[in-house]
């Protein structure tokens, strides 16, 4: 069985939306902005880079996604690996033809037959809403967070805010950085 990883620049109070920057949103691009610069904040994007085998993501994401990433240097394995991208209306004709494998999963019971599959693990990015949704269908396995020191207020949370019983989480690895980033890494308790 394959192990779904949610992987998120996240704020203290939840929001995920517009960590990099995207038109419109009123904090896009907090993660770089009064966040003094760190780099061992960052060295778990690598370590998820060298333990994923496939990254998914949702329709939005895939869509900000496709035309940037293929050209930086700097995700050489994620440009490499297999993509799924979950969504009900992209086609085909939709994908990019320059960044590897890509498959289109049309419902959350094609995420459950795909970790059912042979392979290592599959880490999910952005993907505000398809994070939401695998929870509360109990598919995520780990949750690999940054966690900025900032309160956002407005924005695409993380977490649902479904009624539903309580989750119980393992805490797997962890660190402070000088720039007042948490890393935390948990495992879902099943």
């Amino acid at each position: 069985m394959r192990t779904l990883i949610t992987t998120a620049f996240v704020s203290l109070d939840g929001v995920v939306e517009a960590p990099g920057g995207e038109p419109g949103y009123r904090n896009s691009g907090w993660t770089f902005k009064d966040v003094a610069m760190d780099e061992a904040a960052y060295e778990l994007k690598g370590q998820e880079q060298d333990e994923a085998a496939a990254m998914m993501m949702g329709r939005v994401s895939y869509q900000a996604f496709a035309p940037v990433w293929p050209g930086i240097a700097d995700f050489p394995r994620y440009n490499a690996m297999p993509k799924y991208v979950v969504s009900g209306s992209l086609q085909e004709a939709d994908l990019v033809d320059n960044w590897g494998e890509i498959t289109i999963l049309r419902t959350l019971d094609d995420v459950a037959a795909l970790k059912e599959t042979d392979g290592g693990p599959i880490a999910l990015h952005g993907s505000a809403t398809l994070n939401r949704n695998l929870a509360d269908a109990g598919l995520i396995d780990r949750y690999s967070l940054l966690v900025f020191p900032v309160l956002l207020g407005a924005g695409k949370r993380l977490f649902s805010s479904s009624d539903k019983d309580k989750q119980n989480l393992k805490l797997v690895d962890q660190a402070s950085y000088s720039n007042g980033i948490q890393k935390l890494v948990y495992d879902v308790i099943r």
